[in-house]
């Protein structure tokens, strides 16, 4: 019987991974790094294996640390379905304006981008960048603030009042679902996750759907942890957690991932949930 209960287990994992494939062999990812206040080499390696687990075709684009190869550092965005965004220059030198104003371009063109975690932050030289994210680490200066109330409904700080973004420890968040969108369709309502929950995210705010949200003690506010931006043609999504590789672990933030990239590339998600929450 236990063999039997073996060979099944291992027959669900293959045909799960066959759907994937046959869901996303198509489409092609590109992973921006190269800086970051959160440890991006190991980020980046585990987002590029559970991509590429889920079928889709993974290359990665670093930008050189300084000097004029910083400064001209490009890549080929229109061999690519979505980029993913792993990249911030909070705390660093700035980031090369020519490539990260192409890849606004790029996306308001009909591209896709996922901007995961601290990708919402710094950046503030560049506006179309910070206005393609829709929210993100910063004072009450870079934009308003969104929370929503228990019902769901947005409430909106204009720029300039109130508090910025801060965060709290890594602990249980109760994550709470708002929205039919193919991206969290089929989700769990709530669940727990042990994440770094950001509270205060400001940005313009233009085009934003929020997902879903987290409950922060600190601010007794439900604070956006997923949303999509409408961004010209282009399909934007923001994961908000995902602060390391322990974080990232998460059957949640592997589904977000996934079906993220696959909505960002194509405007429809049919990856099935990739395992039961818990």
């Amino acid at each position: 019987m236990m063999r039997w209960i073996l060979i099944s287990s291992l027959l669900s994992g293959v045909t799960f991974l066959s759907v994937l494939a046959s869901d996303t062999e198509q489409i092609r990812v590109l992973i921006v790094d190269g800086q970051n206040n959160h440890d991006w080499r190991a980020t980046t390696v585990l987002m590029r294996s559970m991509l590429e687990q889920g079928g889709f075709a993974v290359a990665v684009a670093t930008v050189p640390p300084a000097g004029p190869e910083r400064e001209g550092f490009t890549a080929p965005l229109d061999e690519y379905d979505v980029v993913v965004g792993n990249f911030t220059d909070i705390g660093g030198p700035r980031a090369p304006a020519e490539f990260f104003d192409a890849l606004t371009t790029w996306v308001a063109a009909g591209g896709g981008f996922v901007a995961v975690h601290a990708a919402t932050a710094g950046m503030e030289h560049l506006p179309d960048y910070v206005r393609m994210v829709g929210l993100g680490w910063g004072s009450a200066r870079r934009g308003d603030r969104l929370v929503l109330d228990d019902s769901g409904n947005v409430i909106r700080t204009p720029k300039g009042q109130g508090r910025g973004t801060g965060h709290g420890p890594i602990e249980p968040i109760q994550v709470t679902v708002w929205s039919d969108h193919p991206i969290v369709r089929g989700l769990p309502r709530q669940w727990q996750v042990r994440d770094e929950l950001w509270f205060a995210a400001r940005g313009p705010a233009d085009g934003i759907q929020v997902l879903a949200t987290g409950y922060a003690p600190q601010t007794q506010q439900n604070e956006p942890v997923l949303w999509t931006v409408e961004f010209g043609e282009g399909r934007v999504v923001v994961p908000l957690l995902g602060h390391d590789t322990d974080t990232m672990q998460h059957i949640s933030f592997r589904t977000i991932l996934l079906r993220g990239c696959q909505w960002a590339a194509t405007g429809e998600v049919t990856l099935p949930v990739a395992g039961e929450f818990r």
